[in-house]
């Protein structure tokens, strides 16, 4: 496993669970896309209900370089017009994770949206993971921020000179 950094790939091993065979592999819509599309390994098909969740298999497994994380999202033609989302977006897929990729969705619409056997259901991103060192310190250096969170900036910002 080897990162091309001239075009930006790194090379992810993947394999088919069993059942899975006719399954496509992840792939780019364009060359611009950032994620590759997932496909539903359903073995019939999924009725997603509003509220509900559904854990969809991608019927994949995958081996993720060190220093990397997959990051599960959601298509936004699927959210647009079925509401069909991710419950934990992004879900994220550790390095050393070799299970199925499953994928985590809900609907928020009040129409149910069905999920069928190979259908792209969500995208995945590769993304370089910076690990911390932590150390405990008796404070904090001081910003202009400070402990202000939630909301401390407003919905709207003044224009400048007003």
């Amino acid at each position: 496993m080897q990162q091309d950094v001239r075009r930006g790939c790194v090379e992810v091993l993947i394999n088919r669970v069993a059942g899975a065979e006719d399954m496509p592999l992840p792939v780019y819509a364009t060359a611009g896309s950032a994620g590759a599309d997932l496909h539903a390994a359903v073995t019939e098909p999924v009725v997603v209900r509003m509220g509900e969740v559904k854990m969809i298999p991608t019927g994949l497994m995958i081996a993720i370089p060190a220093h990397y994380e997959g990051q599960v999202r959601p298509r936004s033609g699927l959210a647009l017009r079925a509401g069909l989302t991710l419950v934990n977006a992004p879900g994220t897929i550790d390095s050393d994770y070799r299970g199925e990729l499953n994928v985590l969705v809900t609907c928020v619409t009040m129409k149910p949206y069905t999920i069928r056997r190979g259908d792209r259901i969500a995208q995945l991103v590769f993304c370089p993971v910076a690990r911390a060192n932590f150390e405990e310190v008796e404070s904090l250096p001081p910003t202009a921020r400070g402990a202000q969170g939630f909301g401390h900036t407003g919905v709207r910002m003044e224009a400048a000179g007003s």
